[in-house]
């Protein structure tokens, strides 16, 4: 299967999303299935896996009930709170339903930059492959260091760093991202998605050039099993059409054998998140 490994839905409103400021006005509205689906059936995909965009148990049940309700959505990275003290117990409910493959915090607007390294954080990290769920690493270069201590610790958990963890494209500046990015590479249960690349970017200022020195880094690090295309759909409408988005990869892999472009465009994701088992 051909899968979008990262995108969003949203019913759209000022208080849950405060962060989509008047610069955005294309993402002031609502995103939902029906929106996507002539968008993946222009770039040939089967399927996708839905990403939590805000903080809420509410928000992940109504993802898991919209993949219930489209087959096309193969697996849903969902919200819950890590922190909790029954975080066993929000686990286990909501993994009766199998669409659930992931979980994810929002890092990066943590006020601590070591908020992953808390103990109870760390604890609903702990719990996560109990219930065979996958990680998803919402960082800033800033975090990178951290990240690689947490998952160190936690070896036999699988993690994906979304974005490329959001590197200073707009700056063309590559470190000290590339070498905190190939020090996570070296362990074999993180993997990344090539998505969020172009809101890095200067939004109406890019052409795939642009991603070329980024994507060689993480081509390199990491090579071609352990990553996965994404759009960031809606949010990578900031900086271009869905299908713009989605051709910076393909066309920077189209110099790679078909078996190599099967991987990437979606049998890593299908592996990653176990998606097989979802179908």
């Amino acid at each position: 299967m051909k899968i979008d490994s990262h995108h969003h839905f949203w019913k759209f409103n000022t208080v849950e999303y405060g962060w989509i400021d008047d610069a955005m006005k294309i993402l002031q509205k609502d995103y939902f299935p029906v929106h996507l689906i002539p968008e993946l059936k222009k770039e040939d995909f089967e399927g996708s896996v839905v990403v939590q965009a805000r903080q809420s148990l509410e928000e992940t049940k109504g993802l898991l009930q919209m993949a219930d309700d489209y087959q096309w959505i193969k697996g849903v990275v969902g919200w819950v709170d890590l922190c909790a003290t029954d975080i066993d117990n929000q686990l286990a409910d909501l993994s009766k339903n199998k669409k659930l493959v992931g979980v994810r915090h929002v890092i990066h607007d943590e006020t601590d930059d070591r908020f992953m390294l808390r103990d109870d954080f760390r604890y609903g990290i702990s719990c996560l492959k109990k219930y065979d769920l996958a990680y998803d690493l919402l960082l800033f270069p800033k975090h990178l260091g951290f990240a690689a201590t947490l998952v160190a610790e936690f070896r036999d958990q699988r993690f994906v760093i979304d974005h490329i963890s959001k590197p200073l494209i707009g700056k063309g500046i590559l470190e000290p991202w590339e070498s905190e990015m190939r020090l996570l590479a070296q362990f074999p249960n993180v993997w990344c998605k090539l998505s969020g690349m172009v809101t890095e970017a200067v939004w109406d200022d890019w052409n795939e050039k642009t991603f070329e020195p980024y994507l060689d880094v993480v081509f390199d690090a990491f090579g071609p099993d352990r990553l996965m295309i994404g759009s960031d759909w809606p949010v990578c409408l900031l900086g271009g059409t869905y299908s713009e988005v989605i051709s910076i990869v393909k066309n920077y892999i189209a110099k790679c054998d078909t078996e190599t472009q099967n991987k990437i465009l979606g049998e890593n994701c299908c592996q990653f998140y176990k998606l097989y088992s979802n179908s």
